[in-house]
């Protein structure tokens, strides 16, 4: 059965076209989907991203458990309400979820991972927590949105008590906060996102959710459904799990290699295949790809390189540029000219180092 988020009323009223993603009944456009994404690349836009799972971990060997878990290091964590992008993997190196940590207590972290691997997700969290004697909480109870873009920050900060306004205001990257906001519902704010643009992912009770979304639209906050954040994401060079990445796949080979801490004496799940790759080497790698001509890019396409054959993961239009751009996993070495096979036309393309966007603009080569 299609689960909704609390908001669904709210996206339907809009006129939002709704789609299934991962299980969930998600707006995937309001309108246009091209004018969202600019609003959020100009001005402020917002997503519901209530499908996402919120996991609380608790538990006197909550940090040593995560030490365990993840492929990024959770001793980068230091001050209170800081986050760390990681990769939780299998035996064999893949990945089997891509999330963000916080550090809310030494005995207490909470994870946000993906709506669609949600059940796996649990089922492998629970199974390696039991040997640390942590507690496993899913937090259900949450909606969250995300409020992105140029903007984003200064009309959240606007809409908070005026208590917190100055404190949130200075929050770093990648750090969250308990502040107040309209009508003093609790909110939890994560200074993250999806889009490469700066602005807030949003926890707050369901029960405030549809008054925290009325608050940012009489803000000037436009909607925006899942189709702009997939272009956005990708403008920015950032991987869409299940497309770029899954469980066949290891962060070396998915471009995540910065996400992967060999720090001394920590052996967390899949490092000694994650050393034997740095070691010899992948076979394959992940790359950007621009298309220069008419056309589009899309997931599955085959890429015809000079030391082989290789395919699409993400790919599509890129309203920021005005052309296509795609990317796609090839074989490692050099690759000479790169065509893709579009309808049986061989059409070639530029490869390119990502993001192909970094606040707001082109970045340098693309």
């Amino acid at each position: 059965m299609t689960q909704k988020t609390v908001l669904n009323a709210t996206h339907r009223a809009l006129g939002a076209r709704m789609v299934d993603f991962g299980g969930w009944d998600m707006p995937i456009s309001y309108g246009s989907q091209i004018e969202e994404h600019h609003a959020v690349r100009r001005d402020a836009g917002m997503f519901d991203v209530s499908h996402m799972t919120v996991v609380d971990l608790h538990g006197a060997r909550t940090r040593e458990f995560l030490r365990h878990l993840l492929a990024n290091s959770v001793d980068k964590l230091k001050a209170h309400g800081k986050a760390l992008y990681s990769c939780m993997l299998n035996e064999q190196g893949g990945v089997i979820d891509d999330l963000i940590v916080y550090f809310l207590g030494e005995e207490f972290f909470r994870l946000v991972v993906n709506a669609a691997t949600r059940d796996k997700d649990l089922a492998w969290i629970e199974q390696q927590a039991r040997a640390f004697g942590v507690e496993v909480k899913e937090r259900p109870e949450f909606a969250m949105v995300a409020v992105q873009g140029p903007n984003a920050r200064s009309k959240v900060i606007g809409l908070l008590a005026e208590v917190d306004r100055e404190r949130i205001g200075k929050l770093g990257r990648f750090a969250a906060a308990a502040a107040q906001g309209p009508h003093g519902m609790p909110l939890f704010i994560a200074r993250t996102g999806y889009t490469g643009e700066d602005g807030f992912e949003i926890l707050v009770p369901e029960e405030h959710a549809v008054a925290l979304w009325q608050a940012f639209a009489d803000a000037g906050v436009a909607p925006a459904g899942l189709g702009a954040r997939d272009t956005l994401r990708l403008e920015a060079g950032m991987n869409l799990y299940g497309q770029d990445m899954d469980e066949t796949v290891s962060p070396w080979e998915a471009n995540l290699g910065w996400t992967i801490a060999l720090d001394e004496g920590r052996d967390f799940i899949g490092r000694s295949v994650l050393e034997r790759q740095k070691a010899e080497g992948v076979k394959r790698v992940m790359v950007g790809l621009v298309l220069d001509d008419k056309g589009v890019l899309r997931h599955g396409q085959t890429v015809l390189a000079g030391n082989g054959a290789g395919e699409i993961l993400s790919g599509s239009f890129a309203p920021t540029l005005g052309k296509a751009i795609a990317f796609a996993r090839i074989p490692a070495g050099e690759p000479g000219d790169v065509r893709v096979d579009i309808r049986g036309r061989e059409v070639p393309v530029r490869l390119v180092k990502y993001p192909f966007v970094r606040d707001g603009q082109p970045c340098e080569g693309i």
